[in-house]
């Protein structure tokens, strides 16, 4: 057998043996792409170096007033009319290794739950529309969270997500204590965090931005969530391969809770 393709090998260009020689993953890709799609948590699903092998995500929500102070141009930020509650960031799973690419978003995968989407999960930049900022967290963070059952597509990512904001009703327990924005009024991050530990348990994390008055202003909450979505996973760092947009407030500083204002969203206090 040799001797008979001896002279094929010998005739071909270094560049077709050198191709030749390459390893073929498509077997490797139709099997990480099936297993996102139909949730597969076996052994193999278990694997550090797997893309599901993640323990945690993160459910964040952000206060629209916070997110203007933390764009640098002041132009980008927008606050629609009808959004004056805290809205979705993201749910992101933490530590999540080379996620699926394989599952494009389309408008039609979400078109059931625009209006919804639009009131709790609404883009505040000027220059990227909301289903752009849906297809964005999708392609990032939805295709991690897809090798589980009950978040393998992104209708059923989006419906958990706005389940969960129903769930987590912050603005409903800060209003009931008297947490309520202000510009004068700043707050103690142990008072608010152990206002919000029944509802979000110990481990969530407040975060803030320093606005141009070098002041701690809260931006998003984050609330880390085991893999079947209860309150309490250990989670240890931000997500993996992005700089966080926020830090913790420092427990010793007081932060401010900034009103919305439509007509001038980063400076609402000016």
């Amino acid at each position: 057998m040799w001797c008979s393709v001896l002279p094929l090998l010998v005739s071909l260009s270094p560049a077709v043996l050198f191709l030749l020689q390459l390893p073929d993953h498509t077997y490797t890709q139709g099997v990480n792409c099936e297993d996102y799609k139909y949730g597969r948590q076996d052994s193999e699903l278990n694997d550090k170096k797997h893309p599901c092998s993640w323990k945690c995500l993160l459910f964040t929500l952000q206060w629209p007033a916070g997110f203007c102070q933390f764009l640098k141009n002041e132009s980008l930020c927008r606050i629609p009319e009808s959004v004056n509650n805290w809205t979705i960031h993201g749910l992101w799973p933490e530590h999540a290794w080379g996620c699926c690419n394989c599952w494009p978003m389309f408008h039609s995968d979400v078109q059931e739950l625009e209006a919804e989407l639009t009131e709790y999960w609404p883009s505040l930049l000027k220059i990227r529309t909301s289903f752009q900022f849906w297809r964005d967290e999708w392609e990032k963070h939805g295709a991690c969270a897809a090798c589980v059952e009950g978040l393998n597509s992104p209708l059923r990512y989006f419906q958990i997500s706005l389940k969960l904001r129903r769930q987590f009703d912050i603005h409903k327990v800060l209003e009931a204590a008297g947490v309520t924005p202000s510009c004068e009024r700043a707050y103690k991050v142990p008072d608010v965090h152990q206002l919000l530990a029944p509802h979000l348990g110990d481990k969530h994390e407040i975060q803030c931005v320093t606005d141009h008055k070098d002041r701690q202003v809260w931006f998003q909450v984050k609330i880390p969530l085991s893999r079947n979505l209860t309150l309490g996973c250990d989670h240890h760092s931000n997500i993996d391969g992005e700089p966080p947009p926020g830090h913790p407030c420092p427990p010793e500083v007081p932060f401010y809770y900034l009103p919305i204002d439509h007509e001038q969203p980063q400076r609402p206090c000016d």
